[in-house]
């Protein structure tokens, strides 16, 4: 009896070290990253006068930069994310030979979109911005 009770504990130890949070998840794959860029932080941050420097501290780099004619430059930041959402549950009961077992699990994939368009004027500050958000 003593030998059943030493094995249980030792298999209920194994099985209970196994278990990671999602926090644990997600430093295990370095998902630490800088602020993301969002349609708020447009609008809290940006503003017409604004100089280009300005703008960088606020958003970082832009993605495409161009000049037109006249010397003015336009910035795209464009951004594409993926949020995956997984949710599961397990379940194990092991006696000697015979045990059960059970899995569920759901998943939710979304993509958003942010697209943030920034003139400047012939000064080198920001003449308009306009922005577009999707999500599906």
């Amino acid at each position: 009896m003593k030998a059943m009770i030493a094995v249980a504990a030792v298999v209920l130890s194994i099985v209970g070290s196994g278990c990671k949070s999602a926090a644990d998840h997600r430093a295990d794959v370095g998902a630490s990253r800088q602020e993301d860029l969002t349609v708020g932080k447009v609008q809290r941050e940006i503003r017409r006068g604004m100089s280009g420097a300005d703008v960088a501290r606020a958003l970082g780099s832009p993605n495409i930069v161009t000049k037109d004619a006249d010397g003015r430059e336009t910035w795209v930041y464009d951004r594409i994310a993926t949020e995956v959402t997984y949710s599961d549950s397990q379940s194990a009961l092991f006696l000697i030979l015979a045990g059960t077992a059970n899995q569920s699990g759901a998943m939710l994939r979304t993509q958003k979109t942010l697209t943030v368009v920034i003139t400047f004027d012939a000064n080198g500050k920001v003449d308009s911005f306009s922005y577009h958000a999707s999500k599906f």
